[in-house]
């Protein structure tokens, strides 16, 4: 028997989880919290993840200046990280869909589009046959493991 005020340790779990849903995936806020400290610390963990989605996309982060932290907030909130490499890939895919990927980010992209295969899930895999990418108009090549940017993008 539990003692009063105590939770059972499947009702830890279940909150528990609620708790990082709140704070990293957009979910709502569990019963029993105080909404400002949550929010808080949901700010502090996003700027933490841009932190280190900069440090895989450097390019797409100076790119974007000063506007990099509240891009990348916008875009990173209500959706659970997928590793610093994965959001950032599929941020600049993002942003070039909608036609707001900056001529630094889109150069990044075309180099990484050609080394490797990432289809917005799973890990990106090293590719093994030749390829050529445009992204914003840079333009890179991989040939035999080595990629190239071509042509940078239009400034």
């Amino acid at each position: 028997m539990s003692a009063p005020g105590s939770a059972r340790p499947g009702d830890l779990a279940a909150r528990q989880a609620e708790l990082v849903a709140a704070l990293v995936a957009g979910g709502p806020l569990p019963p029993g919290f105080d909404p400002g400290p949550v929010d808080a610390a949901r700010r502090a963990l996003l700027r933490k993840r841009a932190g280190d989605v900069a440090r895989h996309w450097p390019l797409l982060a100076a790119g974007l200046g000063p506007d990099w932290p509240a891009t990348f907030a916008r875009w990173a909130a209500g959706r659970p990280t997928n590793g610093s490499l994965r959001d950032g890939w599929d941020l600049a895919r993002d942003l070039r869909a909608r036609g707001e990927l900056p001529p630094l980010g889109a150069e990044e992209l075309a180099v990484r589009e050609a080394g490797a295969r990432y289809a917005g899930s799973g890990a990106p895999r090293p590719r093994r046959l030749p390829a050529l990418r445009r992204v914003g108009g840079a333009v890179a090549v991989q040939l035999a493991g080595r990629v190239r940017l071509l042509r940078p993008a239009r400034r």
